[in-house]
């Protein structure tokens, strides 16, 4: 029986399955560490940069954001998932505390940081920028010298990396049209509003009218997602839209760090469940496909055997 309708009846008999990536399978993606330069007021910070690498051509770049407090490590199982979708995953380490407000979540004012965030995208074709330079590194340890710049994107972000992907994203718009003209839709995980500014807000009056496809992971509201703050945000600049995403009914705040997930993130906000992480994950980089393809997998939205599988069994609710 196919891997799809076998999920699909678990779900429907409300089994929870989890299957294990095959070996040789895994084995297609290369992962590589090392630095990218990011411009913070008058200095440059040294960031640490996870590269995944897929076994063929990239079907695109999928920037894959972290959340408040954390690291790429914690995003690391679910940037493998997908790399083994075909996308060359790019997952930067930004900074939590900086004295100069280079930081992730607003504490006072990231926006110029944010600014020189999408500034690595914009300027991501430059083989001698900094982004650019971070690829060429990496992409020589991995030994796919082959592999070229994706001009294709999908963003996503967890948590404040939620609030800080939007934020980016608009900024291209912006500045860097025939770039942002690639982006072709965000995946946003469990988003968290900053306590200052209007980051999310903004950027979300902006992007509601730019047809980009914005779409929603969430835990149920409780106080590691300050009470659904960023969910309830992204929803109402979407309003109107067929579909906006799912909640996780049983869902934890760090369900995307998965496996990955730091022991202090699980204490502090609950243990990812198997069932959600499963979900989270085949809906994420389903979604993230068809953004790039243009298509629609009927099976990973409303209706589709699938997702009424994981709806009917209370995995999750629409949006």
């Amino acid at each position: 029986m196919p891997i799809r309708r076998l999920l699909t009846l678990a779900a429907a008999l409300g089994f929870c399955f989890v299957l294990p990536t095959p070996a040789a399978h895994a084995a297609t993606v290369t992962k590589v560490s090392n630095q990218v330069d990011i411009r913070c007021a008058f200095t440059t910070l040294h960031q640490s940069s996870d590269w995944y690498f897929p076994a063929g051509t990239p079907t695109g770049l999928l920037w894959l954001q972290h959340g408040f407090s954390s690291a790429n490590d914690s995003v690391a199982d679910t940037a493998q998932k997908f790399a083994e979708r075909g996308f060359l995953v790019f997952a930067p380490t930004l900074p939590t505390a900086n004295a100069l407000g280079c930081t992730l979540e607003n504490l006072g004012n990231n926006t110029d940081f944010l600014d020189n965030v999408a500034d690595l995208f914009g300027k991501s074709a430059d083989p001698g920028d900094k982004l650019g330079r971070s690829f060429a590194d990496a992409k020589t340890k991995a030994g796919r010298t082959d592999v070229a710049m994706p001009t294709t994107m999908v963003f996503a972000g967890h948590s404040a990396g939620g609030e800080a992907v939007p934020y980016v994203t608009q900024q291209l718009r912006s500045k860097y049209p025939s770039v942002f003209a690639g982006v072709r839709g965000l995946v946003l995980f469990d988003p968290v509003k900053s306590f200052i500014g209007n980051n999310l807000s903004s950027s979300m009056n902006h992007l509601r009218n730019a047809a980009l496809p914005v779409l929603l992971i969430s835990a149920p509201p409780y106080s590691c997602n300050r009470n659904g703050s960023g969910t309830d945000t992204v929803l109402q600049y979407t309003s109107g839209l067929p579909f906006r995403g799912v909640r996780l009914t049983t869902g934890a705040h760090i369900d995307v760090e998965a496996g990955s997930a730091p022991d202090p993130d699980k204490i502090a906000c609950g243990t990812p469940q198997d069932r959600n992480v499963s979900a989270l994950q085949t809906l994420a980089t389903a979604w993230a496909s068809d953004f790039v393809s243009g298509a629609k997998t009927a099976d990973d939205y409303p209706g589709g055997a699938y997702y009424e599988g994981l709806r009917t069994s209370g995995v999750l609710s629409t949006l």
